[in-house]
């Protein structure tokens, strides 16, 4: 019975060190589990860490403190000043005065003397300058947040180009792998038909030149590969020995999805596109510095205030002095400009030039919108067209293959015809892939012009 317990327990402590030992394995391979990125996932870590998006934000912050500055403006100035002065004269002669039963003599060699005012003062009228000058700021504050929008809509579109990049690599270097997979397949069958004495030396010899190329295909994919992924690791500021790992996402079904009318989507990006809003802001600006400008032929008009007050020593009493030297002041001073040697006409001239520059930018920025949104849609179409065509004629590659292969193991097809069939197959399935990404990556960048996030 005792035996028998014992059995039990040695048992089941085994159990409980291999349950143990199982569940830690199981938790260790779930930490070394790396996370997968989605697309979604890179935009916004990208946009969140990228030192181009934080410098526009300052910009922004720069901007609104620029703001309050020109609105302060408007708001009177009070200063208070004072002066305090001692002047000493050394050769002053000495007087002799009576004081009580005593002759007392003294000297004023030294005198202090002490000056306090408190002014104010306001513009009235500055020919609208001030109002337009904040006006300005606020268009300057506004153009500073478009920005920042078109830093990230920026980044969001280079990391989808290189996330579908990264996507037809990783397809490619998968592909690569069946072809090795393949040739050393078929370099064992050519060994053991060389040994039955059904091929010779140079055939086998093929077959190896085969698998070297296909492993050096291998090779030249991941470097590429590893070229798109450092890339995308430094516009999303990540360490370069950070796993990237990409979600694999199914995009099969996506390749031959409907495709939007380029002139909608070319209305819609015209509407939401920050580069455009920020031209528009920029003709506005024109049109508020040329009244800059006019307002250095009208007159300023500022409202002055103070109060002032002195006293120094000799004069009796200090407080008795500060209130008998008390005065106010106000009054209006204006400023008519009469000539500033064609200043201010150079300045409306030169508003006016550089509104008509703007307006012209604002014309070339559309019609290249429009040559991008009609060659992203275009290159969409043709790729889906390519990707309908690459299929079936991997499906014909496919088929040849297979029978030559089956013909040649029947000794009816040659190793060079073989490998023809076999470099056609891959050729096909290469193009396949091609164009499943261009047009995936197309229709994926005439989403981002429409406005509508982008995902897979």
């Amino acid at each position: 019975m005792i035996k028998s317990l014992g059995h039990i327990i040695l048992l089941a402590s085994c159990l409980m060190t291999a349950a143990s030992a199982s569940a830690q394995d199981s938790t260790a391979a779930v930490e070394e589990t790396p996370y997968a990125w989605t697309l979604q996932d890179c935009i916004g870590w990208a946009q969140q860490h990228s030192i181009t998006v934080q410098r526009n934000k300052v910009d922004v912050r720069s901007s609104q403190v620029a703001l309050k500055d020109a609105k302060a403006n408007r708001l009177p100035s009070v200063d208070f000043s004072t002066s305090q002065y001692v002047s000493n004269r050394p050769f002053q002669e000495t007087h002799s005065g009576v004081i009580g039963n005593e002759v007392v003599s003294f000297s004023n060699k030294n005198t202090y003397s002490g000056n306090y005012s408190l002014g104010a003062s306001m513009n009235l009228y500055d020919g609208r300058k001030t109002k337009n000058n904040i006006r300005l700021a606020e268009i300057n504050s506004q153009i500073a947040e478009l920005r920042v929008q078109a830093s990230e809509l920026n980044l969001e579109e280079q990391i989808t180009q290189l996330y579908i990049q990264i996507l037809y690599s990783q397809d490619a270097v998968k592909h690569d792998e069946e072809l090795i997979a393949l040739a050393e397949k078929q370099l064992e069958q050519a060994r053991a038909r060389k040994q039955a004495g059904l091929l010779n030396k140079a055939d086998v010899s093929q077959f190896e030149s085969q698998l070297a190329q296909d492993k050096y295909q291998k090779v030249a994919d991941e470097t590429t590969l590893d070229g798109y992924r450092l890339q995308l690791k430094q516009l999303m500021e990540l360490d370069g020995d950070e796993n990237l790992v990409l979600a694999d996402p199914r995009l099969s079904d996506n390749v031959l999805a409907e495709l939007p009318d380029k002139h909608i989507v070319f209305q819609n990006a015209v509407a939401s596109r920050p580069e455009l809003k920020v031209q528009q802001l920029a003709m506005d600006r024109t049109y508020i510095d040329e009244e800059i400008a006019k307002a250095g032929n009208k007159p300023i008009i500022n409202a002055n205030a103070g109060i002032s007050t002195t006293n120094s020593s000799g004069n009796g009493n200090m407080f008795t002095q500060l209130k008998n030297q008390w005065s106010n002041g106000i009054g209006v001073s204006m400023t008519l400009p009469i000539w500033n040697g064609g200043k201010t006409k150079n300045a409306v001239a030169r508003a006016r030039l550089e509104r008509e520059s703007t307006y012209l930018d604002m014309v070339e920025t559309q019609k290249a919108l429009w040559k991008t949104i009609e060659t992203y849609w275009l290159q969409a179409r043709n790729n889906q067209q390519r990707y309908v065509a690459a299929q079936e004629n991997v499906d014909y590659c496919r088929e040849s293959y297979n029978l030559t292969s089956e013909q040649f193991r029947l000794g009816l097809k040659n190793i060079v015809e073989l490998t023809q069939d076999k470099t056609n197959l891959s050729t096909a399935i290469q193009r396949m892939l091609q164009a499943k990404y261009e047009a995936l990556l197309n229709m994926a960048l005439l989403k981002y012009y429409n406005g509508e996030s982008i995902d897979f």
